[in-house]
């Protein structure tokens, strides 16, 4: 039994009044204190599949357990970080950080022990005191991990944190992303549509088949870490996971 198991989830969406099939029976089981990464063709689900895992969706089939008990709803256990973080601009990076401490009751001295220790793991802390709105797009999506990341969950799901990014931002943010992983020891599902950052962060790679969509192959990337997006050696696993990618969006 792994740490978050998913089981036979399908899910269907209305098309031109017509249900539409997206996720065909997707079948997982991610281990405690494991990297996944997921990519697909655009357009298969794996965004979906997240917000399931969340609880911010309903399966049409299938169930999503965790420790072995079945998932109905969201929980504290589970945190999503989105491809936009999805920040309070009327707040400091330090209050935005703090927000789920603060609706969970931590009283205040200690939400500012718990938040000093994620405001200087995600290079922040000269930052604290600055309002969202004033930040690079990086900056608050580091603002947007300390965040997720305070609230000490069992599994961290991450869909697209980085697409928006900029190369040299994205680059220096996938080396940090590893370094606090092996910290926290974290169980982290991690959708991407970027196959070498996939290669750079997953320690196994579900790709998604083309809709209705299924674990198609799980690949292992057993390589050094940090890793690092230059690094040539990491094209041999890129290659592997294009080579499973290709025919799912139409390649040869």
């Amino acid at each position: 039994m792994g740490k978050l198991e998913a089981k036979n989830v399908e899910k269907f969406f209305e098309h031109d009044g017509k249900p539409l099939k997206a996720l065909g029976g997707v079948n997982l089981t991610v281990e405690d204190g494991e990297f996944i990464c997921v990519v697909g063709p655009s357009g298969c689900g794996k965004s979906t599949f997240l917000r399931i895992l969340a609880g911010l969706e309903k399966p049409d089939g299938g169930e999503i357990l965790l420790d072995g008990k079945k998932l109905d709803d969201t929980g504290p256990d589970r945190i999503m970080v989105f491809q936009e973080g999805a920040l309070f601009p009327w707040l400091t990076v330090k209050d935005n950080v703090e927000y789920g401490l603060k609706i969970a009751g931590i009283p205040k001295e200690e939400r500012n022990d718990i938040s000093k220790r994620y405001l200087d793991m995600m290079q922040l802390t000269q930052f604290a005191n600055s309002y969202t709105y004033q930040l690079s797009t990086g900056m608050k999506q580091r603002v947007a991990i300390a965040r997720a990341l305070v609230m000490d969950p069992d599994v961290l799901l991450m869909d697209e944190p980085f697409a928006a990014l900029d190369t040299q931002t994205r680059d220096l943010l996938l080396v940090e992303m590893q370094l606090i992983w092996q910290k926290t020891k974290k169980t982290i599902i991690f959708v991407t549509h970027n196959v070498p950052e996939a290669a750079v962060l997953g320690s196994r790679v579900a790709v998604f088949s083309h809709r209705p969509s299924i674990v198609k192959k799980i690949l292992d990337i057993n390589y050094k870490r940090p890793r690092v997006s230059e690094d040539e050696n990491l094209i041999e696993y890129q290659q592997k996971i294009l080579s499973e990618l290709r025919p799912e969006v139409g390649g040869n």
